[in-house]
C-alpha cells in the first residue's frame, strides 16, 4: 500500500468514527489540508531561522558557568561522601562533604556558594570546591578593608619567625612582632588561640598575601585620645601624671595616654646634672603645661614652674658685704658659681680668688659640689645676679707694702712659676714678686731660668723696688751678695791670660768658663790660630783679656792671641838659650862652632821677626 493510500485509509478511519458520533458535514476537497512539511513518522521540518529560535529559547532555561568563578548552587541531595549541588545547568555539580565541617546541619534545599574548578572532568562531572570560594570571598573582604580601612576580626594561630599568623576570614596573614603591641613584645605564646581585632597595613594581590597590625588600632586609639586631651589643654593649666621615661636631656611624663616632655632645665630652680636626682620611674608629679604644639604632636611641661621663684623668696638678710656659704655648682676659666639655695647662684671670679697676681686656674682651686664660703661684693635682686668673692674676706696684704717689705729688705720664697724671661717668687699668700732672668747670677749669663732653679725650690731674694698699682715687687737673688765686678777689673785686666773650659761653641764664636765663675766670649776671628788648630766644647784653653766692660758686664778674649804669646815666649827662650850657648862656645874660642851657632840666632831673631810682624797686623 502507498502512502497516499494509508493516509486515505486513515481518513475513511476517522470519517467513519465521526460520522457515528456526529452529523454528517461537508468534505473538503482532496489533498487541500494536507501539511506537505510534515516528514517521516509525523515529524515536523523546520527552517534555519525557527531552529535558532528554539535553541535560544532552549539554552536560555541554564545558566552560563565558567571556570574559575563563584558561583551559587542549590543543595540537590546529601549521598555519602558527596553533596550534589544544582547549578542551574545541564549538570548538576560534585562537592565533597568534608568542604562543610563548619556547616554540619546542611541539608537539602540549602543555597551554598563554590568555586568552579573544572566544568567537567573525566567522567562528565563538573569539578566544585567551596574551601576555594571561601577563600577567593575571604581575600576579597581584605582587600576590602585595607581600601576602606576596615577593621577584621582574626585568631592567631601559630607563631612564625619575626612575628604571628592570624587567621582572618579562615585565610592565613601575617602579623609582625613589632605590629603587635605600642610596647615591645618578648612572649608570643600568651598570644595563641587569642581572637583580636586588626588592621590590613598591606597586601599581596599575585601570592595573595596580607599584613595586619593591631598596634595600628592602639595607636589610633590613642591619638584620639591625645586628640581629645590636647584640645582639652590650656597654658598653666597643672595635671597629674606619670614618670614614663628618663633621659639625659629631661623626663617623658604619661599624662594619661598622652606623653609630654619635662626638660631638666624646667625640673628645679637649682642646677641639676641629670633628672633621676630629682625624679624616679613611675613616680606620680604634678605638671604645669608651658606649651603645647598640635601640628608637632608636642607638649612642654615644667615643674619647677609649680614652686616660687628664689630670688623672689631671697633672704632680706642676704646684703652686699654679708659672707654666704654654698656648694660649687660649676667650674669655668673664668671662675666658678656657688649655689646659696637652689635657683640662686653667685660667681666667684678668678680675679676675686687671691690677692696675689699669680694666675689661677679655677678647675685645681675649686672642687664640684665641694662647699666654699665668700663674701657678697654685688647684689642685683632685680636682674638677679651676684658675684662674690674669696680674697675680700680677708685684708688686703697690699694696703701697708712699703712697711712689711721695704726696698732692700731680703727674704726667702718659695719659686711659684718660671718663664724664659724669669721666676716668679711668692713670699706670703698674695704677695710675690718676679725675679728677671738677669739678677739671678752676678758672673753668669743663663739660656733659661731653669738652669738655675726650679718650680717649688725656696729662693733667697731682696726686695728692689714695689708698684703699688700693678700690685707688684720687682726682686733679685744675686744682691743677696755684693757686686763681684768691682775686684774682678784687676783679676781680669787687658792683656792677662787665663785659662778656661769652652762651654759653648758656634759660628760666631765660643764662650769660655774662666775662674770665680766668669764667662768670656771669644769672637770667630779670635779663635782661628796658624797652625788652624779647631776649638771644641768640653777644651781647656788659655785666652787673652781683650777687653773688659764693668758697666755691661762682659769679658772679650782670644785664643789666637794666647796662642802666639805661648809662640813667642817659646822663641824668645829659644834664642836666649842659643845666645847662652854662643857666649860659652866663645869662652872656649871654638871658631868653627861659633859661626854655626852665629848663622841659628840669626834665624831665630828672624822668626821672632816675623812673628811680631803677624801679630801687629
Amino acid at each position: 500500500m502507498t502512502e497516499q493510500e494509508n493516509v486515505n485509509s486513515t481518513d475513511n478511519a476517522v470519517e467513519t468514527t465521526d460520522s457515528a458520533a456526529k452529523p454528517a458535514r461537508k468534505e473538503p476537497a482532496s489533498h487541500d489540508s494536507f501539511d506537505w512539511t510534515m516528514g517521516k513518522r509525523s515529524k515536523a521540518i523546520y527552517d534555519g531561522q525557527q531552529i535558532a529560535q528554539y535553541e535560544d529559547t532552549y539554552m536560555s532555561t541554564f545558566k552560563t558557568i565558567n571556570e574559575n568563578e563563584i558561583v551559587r548552587g542549590r543543595v540537590e541531595a546529601i549521598s555519602g561522601n558527596d553533596v550534589v549541588l544544582g547549578l542551574g545547568s545541564k549538570s548538576d555539580g560534585i562537592v565533597a562533604t568534608s568542604e562543610f565541617r563548619d556547616n554540619p546541619d546542611l541539608k537539602v534545599g540549602d543555597e551554598v556558594e563554590v568555586y568552579v574548578v573544572s566544568k567537567e572532568d573525566g567522567k562528565g562531572q563538573m569539578v566544585l570546591s567551596r574551601k576555594n570560594a571561601k577563600q577567593l570571598r575571604a581575600w576579597e573582604s581584605i582587600v576590602q578593608a585595607h581600601k576602606d580601612g576596615t577593621v577584621v576580626q582574626g585568631v592567631v594561630s601559630s607563631k612564625t619567625k619575626g612575628g604571628l599568623i592570624v587567621d582572618v576570614l579562615g585565610l592565613e596573614t601575617f602579623l609582625p612582632g613589632s605590629q603587635i603591641d605600642v610596647r615591645p613584645i618578648v612572649d608570643y605564646d600568651s598570644y595563641l588561640g587569642k581572637r583580636m581585632e586588626f588592621k590590613v597595613v598591606k597586601i599581596n594581590d599575585v601570592i595573595k598575601n596580607a599584613v595586619v597590625s593591631h598596634k595600628a588600632l592602639i595607636e589610633s586609639d590613642i591619638e584620639d585620645h591625645r586628640q581629645r586631651i590636647i584640645a582639652s589643654l590650656e597654658k598653666g593649666q597643672v595635671l597629674e601624671g606619670t614618670v614614663k621615661n628618663i633621659t639625659d636631656f629631661g623626663a617623658f611624663i604619661d599624662l594619661g595616654g598622652v606623653d609630654g616632655l619635662l626638660y631638666i632645665t624646667d625640673i628645679s630652680w637649682g642646677r641639676i646634672n641629670h633628672p633621676s636626682e630629682i625624679l624616679q620611674m613611675n613616680q606620680k608629679i604634678n605638671v604645669v603645661v608651658l606649651e603645647f604644639d598640635d601640628a608637632k604632636r608636642r607638649i612642654s611641661l615644667g615643674l619647677k614652674q609649680l614652686m616660687p621663684m628664689p630670688w623672689d623668696v631671697l633672704a632680706e638678710s642676704i646684703e652686699e658685704g654679708s659672707i654666704i656659704k654654698g656648694r660649687i655648682v660649676n667650674i669655668e676659666d673664668y671662675g666658678a658659681f656657688i649655689e646659696i639655695m637652689p635657683g640662686v647662684e653667685g660667681l666667684v671670679h678668678i680675679s676675686e680668688v687671691s690677692w696675689s697676681n699669680q694666675p689661677i686656674n679655677p678647675r685645681e682651686y675649686f672642687t664640684l659640689n665641694g662647699e666654699c664660703e665668700a663674701k657678697v661684693v654685688t647684689l642685683d635682686r632685680l636682674n638677679r645676679k651676684m658675684s662674690l668673692s674669696i680674697k675680700q674676706m680677708q685684708d688686703d696684704p697690699w694696703a701697708n707694702i712699703e712697711e712689711r717689705y721695704p726696698v732692700g729688705s731680703r727674704f726667702k720664697g718659695e719659686v711659684k712659676n718660671i718663664t724664659p724671661y724669669g721666676v716668679f717668687v711668692e713670699l706670703e699668700e698674695g704677695i710675690g714678686g718676679m725675679v728677671h732672668i738677669s739678677d739671678l747670677s752676678w758672673t753668669r749669663r743663663y739660656s733659661h731660668p731653669n738652669e738655675y732653679v726650679h718650680q717649688g725650690d725656696p729662693l733667697e731674694v731682696v726686695v728692689l723696688g714695689i708698684d703699688r698699682e700693678s700690685r707688684k715687687l720687682s726682686l733679685g737673688h744675686k744682691q743677696i751678695e755684693d757686686d763681684p765686678w768691682d775686684t774682678f777689673s784687676t783679676v781680669f785686666p787687658i792683656g792677662s791670660e787665663h785659662e778656661g773650659a769652652v762651654i759653648k761653641r758656634d759660628d760666631k764664636g765660643a764662650i769660655v768658663q774662666l775662674q770665680h765663675g766668669l764667662e768670656a766670649y771669644i769672637p770667630a776671628k779670635q779663635l782661628r790660630t796658624d797652625d788652624n788648630h779647631v776649638v771644641k766644647v768640653g777644651d781647656t784653653i788659655n785666652v787673652q783679656i781683650m777687653d773688659f766692660d764693668r758697666t755691661e758686664r762682659r769679658i772679650i778674649a782670644s785664643y789666637a792671641e794666647a796662642e802666639r804669646a805661648r809662640k813667642k815666649a817659646e822663641l824668645e827662650a829659644s834664642i836666649a838659650e842659643v845666645a847662652k850657648q854662643i857666649e860659652e862656645n866663645n869662652t872656649q874660642n871654638t871658631t868653627t862652632a861659633t859661626l854655626a851657632d852665629n848663622e841659628a840666632l840669626a834665624k831665630l831673631k828672624a822668626d821672632a821677626v816675623d812673628s811680631e810682624t803677624t801679630t801687629e797686623e
